[in-house]
């Protein structure tokens, strides 16, 4: 049972994501947190897996309360769960340890996913945010190095079908539905893909696939 800590301002949305989780079946939601301060308290009491972490919230924000709880508990997972996608909120987040960042109008299923993700050690990203990520990334690393190798030409036909899933975005869960194949397959072959190229989260494959110039078919 994944437990998680739910960090929010407004009761509807606790209630909402709660529902959600409850009706989940492998997620327990352990507490609930108005406010920043209220969350750390929290976090420290609970011990959660996972901490879904609104960012604007009155007195400590998200953020800093991010800061906090990954201070006194490393180990805790911080998705950010937030109304705004931009880089202003985007970059502090991650900045202060936050392991994913999902906006608020994802599909259930993607939150779920996000939580299991998250609390299985890696890194969930909305799609789009996700791009910028990687885009950002790859403009970075443009002109400051040579040209990549191909390390994808060691690949199977199917991990870089996988491989160009990843750099779009897409989740284990929609991989799995577009190649009509298990998610347990999807996490094999991601976790070779791993492997093979010595990366050490979803967001570096993602970088990979796109320096590669795969994209899904």
């Amino acid at each position: 049972m994944i437990r998680v800590l739910l960090a929010d301002d407004q009761h509807l949305v606790r209630a909402g994501l709660r529902m959600l989780c409850e009706a989940a079946g492998d997620v327990e939601v352990v507490g609930e947190a108005s406010n920043g301060h209220e969350a750390v308290r929290l976090a420290l009491h609970v011990r959660p897996d996972v901490v879904l972490m609104d960012l604007n919230m009155p007195g400590v924000n998200g953020i800093l309360a991010t800061e906090r709880i990954l201070a006194a508990r490393p180990t805790t997972r911080v998705v950010v769960l937030t109304t705004f996608d931009d880089d202003d909120h985007l970059y502090p987040a991650l900045a202060a340890g936050a392991c994913g960042f999902l906006v608020k109008d994802a599909r259930p299923e993607e939150l779920l996913d996000g939580i299991r993700r998250a609390a299985a050690g890696q890194t969930p990203f909305s799609a789009g945010v996700l791009a910028r990520l990687v885009t950002s990334a790859v403009d970075a690393h443009t002109g400051s190095r040579g040209p990549e190798p191909d390390v994808a030409a060691n690949f199977t036909a199917r991990e870089r079908e996988v491989l160009a899933l990843v750099g779009a975005g897409l989740s284990n869960s929609e991989i799995a539905a577009r190649l009509g194949v298990g998610v347990t397959t999807v996490k094999t072959h991601i976790a070779s893909l791993m492997a093979k190229t010595g990366t050490p989260n979803r967001v570096r494959l993602a970088v990979l696939a796109v320096q590669s110039g795969l994209t899904p078919d």
